[in-house]
């Protein structure tokens, strides 16, 4: 589950990472109140203002601005609020921004040179470690980074049976150049942040840039945090942050339907029970000469109700030209997920209005495909084999 800035700022808050004086803001008029609250307390008269939505490369799009008084914060706040901003991380409409950050000024003038750096905790999944990659190039795409200058990415990885060990960090904090108090900050930082990313069960922290401020305090002036959802019965609190808006309305629908569905950009819908099935069906689709047009995986109860809202959601995208439904027969019986398909079919009526191909294989698979073809007035073609659907697919589509 993907956060907002500020959602990501208050976790890691909570784990001792020093994050600058930010309020989140709805309207121009809340965000001219932050920064009146930001002044009384700190005494900037600078702001950043920030788009709040789950994309990166929001300053390209024009989703950051900095304010040189507290009036330009409600101006700002006022452009950026309900812009679709659109982003390199973004599909070509954009997402509408609903929530705008006012933070402080952090880039203020003092005894040494403020810099920036980029730091990241998540699984190396060759390893088995999460592992800490950082650059003292922050401010940067990493990718651009690590294609001009991979000498400049470093790695350190942590064992999950001991955490990050004091070495580890003070060794980040000496390969990013730093001495005296900001050596020491930095170090206290990287424990900080590995405790937040261990303690949240998050899949990925990333702080972009990781900030040294004049005065060599060491803040997270970013930070992108990724949540595991499988570990969210175990963080009550966190399930709070999720934002809908910021999700495809189809997967939002297929969650609350208890499906996993997840949208591509193809023409054959899939419908397959099991993970693993699923994503062989898709390379059976690209060898068939289509595209997948999603992700969807129906799990073990494919009765008539789960196959019937299945298909609604894959037949939501107009660029489904057929649908492929591929289902192993273990537990679940391929006569009933036939049966499921039939039902579905009969209640949906003229709503299906492509060509459906359903592969039934294990459990009573032949008389599930008995079922399908003694129906009249189906638009159905069963197979049973796996080369056998991909004929079926090249056919429909050619």
């Amino acid at each position: 589950m993907n956060l907002h800035e500020y959602q990501g700022k208050e976790i890691l808050k909570s784990f001792g990472v020093k994050v600058p004086m930010e309020i989140v803001a709805s309207t121009p008029e809340e965000a001219l109140e932050a920064a009146q609250k930001i002044n009384a307390e700190k005494g900037c008269t600078i702001f950043a203002v920030k788009a709040q939505i789950h994309a990166g490369g929001r300053g390209k799009g024009g989703g950051v601005k900095i304010a040189k008084s507290i009036e330009e914060v409600k101006t700002y706040a006022d452009q950026i609020l309900g812009m679709m901003l659109v982003t390199p991380q973004t599909s070509a409409e954009g997402k509408e921004v609903h929530q705008v950050l006012i933070s402080e000024n952090v880039y203020y003038e003092g005894p040494s040179k403020p810099e920036e750096y980029y730091m990241s905790v998540l699984l190396n999944r060759a390893t088995g470690k999460n592992m800490i990659m950082y650059s003292p190039e922050g401010g940067m795409d990493i990718e651009e980074v690590a294609e001009k200058t991979p000498e400049l990415i470093f790695t350190e990885e942590i064992d999950p049976a001991t955490g990050i060990l004091p070495f580890q960090a003070r060794k980040i904090a000496f390969n990013l150049g730093l001495s005296g108090a900001a050596f020491k900050d930095m170090t206290k930082f990287a424990m900080a942040l590995y405790k937040a990313y261990e303690g949240s069960d998050s899949s990925l922290f990333e702080i972009n840039p990781v900030f040294k401020t004049a005065d060599d305090q060491i803040l997270a002036v970013d930070a992108k945090v990724s949540l595991d959802e499988n570990a969210l019965y175990r963080h009550k609190d966190y399930v709070a942050y999720r934002d809908i808006r910021e999700e495809h309305p189809t997967e939002v629908e297929a969650k609350e339907a208890g499906l996993n569905y997840v949208a591509l950009d193809g023409n054959v819908g899939c419908m397959v029970n099991g993970a693993g099935l699923a994503m062989g069906t898709m390379d059976l689709i690209k060898q068939a000469g289509g595209d997948p047009a999603n992700f969807l995986d129906v799990g073990g109860t494919a009765d008539a109700k789960r196959v019937e809202t299945a298909f609604r959601i894959i037949l939501k995208d107009p660029k489904v030209k057929a649908i492929l439904v591929n289902i192993f027969g273990g537990i679940v019986r391929c006569d009933r997920v036939a049966q499921g398909v039939v039902d579905a079919y009969k209640n949906m009526g003229d709503s299906i209005n492509v060509p459906i191909i359903v592969r039934l294989q294990g459990t009573n698979a032949v008389e599930a495909k008995e079922l399908i073809d003694a129906q009249e007035g189906l638009d159905v073609i069963s197979a049973t084999e796996f080369q056998e659907a991909a004929e079926k697919v090249q056919e429909v589509l050619a």
